[in-house]
């Protein structure tokens, strides 16, 4: 191993720009790989341990704090091995990158090992005690990787700063102008190619290789540069100490950890609001964090042509433009606008590129090059990053909705400006520019404008419920009630929800126990309860159920029926976390079919998983509403993988099948059979809505549209499946545009 005492070799002008140019692909790529991990353990978490906020908060919270605590002590392990090992931190940086890619196959291996033991143990019977468990699994299983990851920074930084002390005190903004650009191609290509294409095990496989290659690389640096010794003195830019004004010491950790709240808390309430526009596809997240990256990575391009040129903007100028472009989203989401794609994005676009100019401006200004004070100044704005989503979720959306949200969160930022202002050159004139149109904006979002969950966009009586899951919105009078969740409409009353009960139940005629997953308005769960059996219903947010009341007005008859119960759970792991056989598991996964968390209910192991808890002629109704012909098939294969017997009914309203499967044979009932079956109960319940026709009537358009299955599934389309692994409705982009078969 090359030893630094050994004389370095000189950093000539040409031998400077390749290095720089080889250092920048190598955390342009760094970068890329960390969203690809991202992605991938938040969906293996949701596999394994729920469709669930807490879940998607813990994964997020454990990314961040590892990234916190690995950028406060990697300038601490880079100063240790450079002072004990006497080599060069590029070798330090190969060993981590390396250690990274072997994340990419230990992650999954832990949280498979994990799911088993909690499934082995029943460690958490119940949903608290099994959230727990969860938490620390992920906690165990992601921390060492993310800690690694925020440990990267510093470990550069010091080698910059030791090969090329002069040049190393803008190393900050640098490194985090490639890692930025990393992120953003991670986000799209994960999205739109590597996943569609290889799926989640080969995407993390292909981020792996480049993990190890980046390794490859930093060795050849550590072996073809010599490093000099690093100067005891700290090495201090006079444009930084111009220009940093009042950014010093605890006032810089409050600008850092306010914005990196601020920013990151704005990140999941614009999650929520534009979800009415972009609605709920992988794509649409991508594209709003795409977006965020993009804009960011243009701020801090930017920023690094200022610094160059000498004319870096103040801190109180940056934060004053951050104040006034937080209000965009809450503007120009107003849904009496034309809304668009475009314009939804374009409203977080100032905001993200001049959040993207202030923090690197901020963290090199700071540390002027020591890996250890810009570790620890990266540290304090990712700690804000952490609180940032905790907040949003659980408290500020669940009690004020996304546009007060929105306004709550930049009067930090407001405040910021006011202090930052304080004791600058005519003060009095820069908080003037910014407040008035502050206040005109504020004061416009607060009194003028409107989002999705105001009453005056539903016509009749109407009812908004906030949680930590979703903005639920109930409206409408008889038949014509609607449910929408976070402004994209589930579900409204239709027949078709009450034979997503009756049909299973008639055609399995002894059930006593039965399980709806997926509550909408609970027209399943009521007609399920209707044959007066144990019934059971899982729903991911509160809200969505304590609208039951809002479409039928029995509902307090039916709840209090100690056999009818409803479990706020993600439906997958409701079934992991217990051992309860039901004769009956219907369940109708939340529209659209390419929805992230619809995947996971129409996947091979999801089947796998509700046919080990069907008692003996158990029957399962998988609803599915129809769409792209491909998807239909692989939905229909993924049955067929895990159940020796499955059938299908075309729906009495001729769009969508119910898919009945089973390891026993499934009767094909005469119309007479199936009205004999039905309770009394099931019999009002189900002609409830149909008072033009005769039961007898009902039935046999009922069971006349049975279709055999086998016209589902093509020979040529036979080897697409829905997995967990390969989400083929969910990940669709190169399909639909041509590119695949």
């Amino acid at each position: 191993m090359e030893r630094t005492s050994a004389k370095a070799r000189p950093w000539t002008g040409a031998i400077r720009d390749r290095v720089r140019a080889v250092i920048f692909v190598v955390f342009f790529c760094s970068g890329f790989c960390s969203l690809v991990y991202q992605v991938v353990w938040i969906r293996l978490a949701f596999s394994r341990f729920g469709v669930l906020t807490p879940v998607l908060s813990c994964v997020l919270s454990v990314f961040m704090l590892g990234l916190g605590v690995g950028s406060l002590l990697g300038g601490r392990w880079a100063q240790w091995w450079r002072r004990r090992v006497e080599s060069s931190p590029a070798y330090l940086y190969a060993a981590i990158e390396g250690t990274i890619g072997l994340g990419a196959f230990a992650v999954p291996w832990l949280f498979q090992a994990g799911g088993e033991f909690l499934l082995n143990t029943r460690a958490g019977v119940s949903s608290g005690s099994y959230l727990l468990a969860s938490g620390v699994l992920i906690f165990i299983a992601v921390l060492p990787w993310c800690f690694l990851m925020g440990a990267t920074v510093p470990v550069m930084m010091s080698f910059i700063r030791q090969a090329a002390p002069r040049g190393s005190g803008s190393s900050f903004s640098f490194l985090y102008l490639a890692n930025v650009m990393g992120a953003m191609a991670g986000t799209l290509l994960s999205a739109l190619v590597l996943i569609e294409l290889f799926g989640f095990r080969g995407t993390s496989t292909i981020a792996a290789t480049i993990n190890f290659m980046i390794a490859a690389i930093s060795v050849v640096l550590a072996r073809s540069l010599g490093c000099e010794p690093a100067s005891s003195a700290e090495p201090r830019s006079q444009l930084f100490a111009l220009a940093s004004g009042r950014v010093e010491g605890r006032w810089l950790e409050v600008v850092l950890f306010t914005t990196g709240l601020t920013s990151l808390a704005m990140e999941v309430v614009w999650t929520r609001a534009f979800t009415f526009v972009l609605k709920t596809t992988i794509y649409s997240f991508a594209m709003i964090l795409a977006t965020y990256l993009l804009a960011t990575w243009v701020g801090s391009y930017l920023y690094r042509r200022a610094l160059a040129a000498g004319r870096i903007a103040s801190v109180e100028q940056v934060l004053g433009a951050l104040c006034v472009f937080s209000l965009l989203p809450a503007l120009l989401n107003d849904p009496r606008f034309n809304q668009s794609i475009a314009l939804t994005l374009g409203s977080i676009v100032p905001f993200c590129l001049a959040l993207g100019y202030l923090t690197p401006r901020l963290i090199d200004a700071h540390s002027r090059g020591s890996p250890t004070a810009a570790g620890w100044a990266y540290s304090v704005n990712i700690a804000g990053g952490i609180l940032g989503p905790l907040l949003a979720g659980y408290v500020l959306l669940p009690a004020i909705g996304t546009r007060a949200a929105l306004l709550a969160l930049s009067a930090p930022i407001f405040a910021l400006f006011i202090g930052a202002s304080r004791g600058a050159e005519q003060a009095w004139r820069r908080r003037i520019e910014i407040s008035f149109p502050f206040a005109a904006l504020f004061a416009f979002a607060a009194f003028v404008s409107r989002d999705y969950e105001d009453g005056i966009f539903y016509p009749g009586p109407h009812e908004v419920r906030r949680d930590y899951a979703a903005t639920v919105v109930a409206y409408g009078g008889g038949m014509s009630k609607r449910l929408l969740v976070n402004g994209v409409g589930m579900t409204f009353l239709t027949p078709i929800t009450k034979i997503m009960a009756h049909l299973p139940l008639a055609v399995n005629n002894h059930a006593t126990a039965g399980l709806v997953i997926c509550f909408g308005m609970g027209t399943t769960f009521r007609s399920m309860h209707s044959w007066a059996i144990d019934t059971t219903a899982v729903e991911l947010s509160p809200s969505v159920a304590e609208s039951f009341g809002f479409f039928f007005s029995d509902f307090q008859q039916v709840l209090a029926d100690p056999g009818a119960r409803i479990v706020i759970d993600d439906g997958r792991r409701y079934l992991l976390r217990g051992n309860k056989k039901f004769d009956i598991i219907t369940l109708d996964p939340p529209p659209p079919i390419e929805a992230a968390a619809s995947s996971l209910l129409y996947s091979k192991e999801f089947y796998g998983v509700a046919k080990d808890h069907l008692a003996p002629g158990g029957i399962l109704q998988q609803w599915f509403p129809g769409g792209e012909d491909k998807i239909q098939y692989a939905v229909v294969r993924s049955l067929r993988e895990a159940f020796p017997y499955v059938v299908a009914f075309r729906s009495i309203e001729d769009w969508g099948y119910h898919l009945l499967a089973s390891m026993s044979p499934i009767d094909d009932l005469a119309p007479e059979q199936f009205v004999r079956r039905l309770p009394e109960g099931a019999k009002r319940d189900l002609m409830e809505w149909s008072a033009d026709q005769s039961i007898d009537k009902m039935a046999e358009n009922i069971l006349a549209r049975r279709t055999d299955v086998r016209s589902l599934l093509p020979p040529r389309q036979e080897q697409m499946i829905v997995t967990d692994d390969r989400p083929h409705n969910e990940y669709f982009f190169l399909r639909r545009m041509g590119v695949l078969n």
